[in-house]
């Protein structure tokens, strides 16, 4: 699972039957957690099957490969990532802390 941030929707003209009714986002990975506040974050972007209502500049959790269409299941979808959380807050212990 990787942290993401939402950057813009996006939409199909043309589609696979499989995807009809998704709402799919654009975002932003998170390449660095001293980064998480920055805006643009800095890491590559991607599209994901949004299952939790993500706004835009949201932070989310984002499934990738295989585990991001589990909640499909048993229908098969085309996906290789989906935003399966929605995240108030990331806290980490500093490094001194531990």
């Amino acid at each position: 699972m990787k942290l993401a941030r939402t950057i813009g929707t996006v939409t199909l003209a043309r589609s696979h039957p499989a995807m009809a009714a998704a709402k799919l986002r654009c975002v932003e990975l998170v390449d660095s957690i001293d980064r998480i506040d920055e805006q643009p974050l800095g890491g590559e972007t991607a599209v994901a099957w949004d299952l939790c209502g993500a706004g835009l500049g949201d932070l989310v959790a984002l499934a990738e490969g295989p585990e991001s269409a589990q909640p499909f299941r048993p229908e098969i979808k085309p996906l290789d990532a989906s935003i399966v959380a929605l995240l108030d807050d990331v806290e980490l212990p500093s490094s001194a802390a531990e």
